[in-house]
């Protein structure tokens, strides 16, 4: 009885966690979300510390450049609003108080800011626009008053790579549908737009490292990571996952992060 009981608590220690979701990365840890909370985890491996832990949904989670602070998104308060707390923990700052739901995106490069997308100001119909807010919290900037659902800055911050639609179901394999438009990459100087190469693909989750931008397409039927150069206008292929989809994708400044089959 012993030995039985000893073998079944070792294979319940040996069961790894599943719906680890929406990875960010810094130089040394990945933020996810599961059960609803942000927790973090050293890119080595090892035990993860929960940062959140409320009746709320919180999101969204997303690395400073520097890897000190964590934004994120959570209806604690009612409505979707972006917070702001420290990668070791802590209480949280609330940076965004208006009525329409905000969501937390990225960072600016210096890590001043923090990128959000809202539909604050649109009318008849809602629609999300970019937007930055301090750190510290204040006022919030437009970025560009173009739609944009979600973004990531270019590493000089002169440029953003837009994706300008909220689709309502992102788990529909290989749709090829209206909600299907080009990632752009946007001049907010010139407001010139370059769009990225589309056949009506559901092209999402856009990150910018390095010269390329990275993003989750279903091109190939599944969807994979994929990449473009943004000086040679060139695609490839990073992942060829054919069963479950990649979900998610974040980046810190020298990799990528993302989801696949829960984790």
């Amino acid at each position: 009885v012993v030995a039985a009981l000893a073998l079944a608590s070792a294979a319940t220690q040996a069961q790894e966690t599943r719906l680890l979701r929406q990875p960010t990365a810094s130089g040394t840890e990945i933020a996810f979300t599961y059960g609803a909370d942000i927790w973090v985890v050293p890119r080595t491996g090892g035990a993860a510390r929960r940062i959140t832990s409320t009746p709320a949904v919180e999101s969204d989670p997303q690395f400073s450049p520097d890897g000190q602070w964590i934004a994120f998104t959570s209806d604690r308060a009612g409505v979707p609003a972006v917070y702001v707390v420290s990668a070791r923990g802590g209480e949280p700052t609330r940076l965004t108080w208006y009525p329409s739901e905000a969501i937390a995106r990225g960072w600016t490069p210096d890590g001043d800011r923090v990128l959000y997308a809202s539909s604050r100001g649109t009318a008849p119909s809602g629609y999300n626009r970019l937007w930055t807010v301090a750190r510290a919290g204040g006022p919030s900037t437009l970025v560009a008053n173009v739609w944009g659902n979600d973004a990531a800055f270019s590493p000089d911050g002169r440029r953003v790579i837009v994706d300008r639609v909220r689709r309502w179901d992102v788990e529909w394999r290989s749709y090829r549908g209206g909600q299907n438009t080009p990632l752009v990459v946007l001049d907010l100087a010139t407001n010139a737009e370059t769009r990225l190469p589309n056949e009506r693909s559901m092209d999402i989750a856009p990150v910018w490292l390095g010269g390329k931008v990275f993003f989750i397409s279903d091109r190939d039927w599944a969807s994979n990571v994929w990449s473009y150069d943004v000086a040679t206008a060139r695609l490839a292929q990073i992942t060829h996952f054919t069963g479950a989809e990649v979900k998610s994708l974040g980046a810190s400044a020298s990799q990528l992060v993302f989801e696949q089959d829960g984790y």
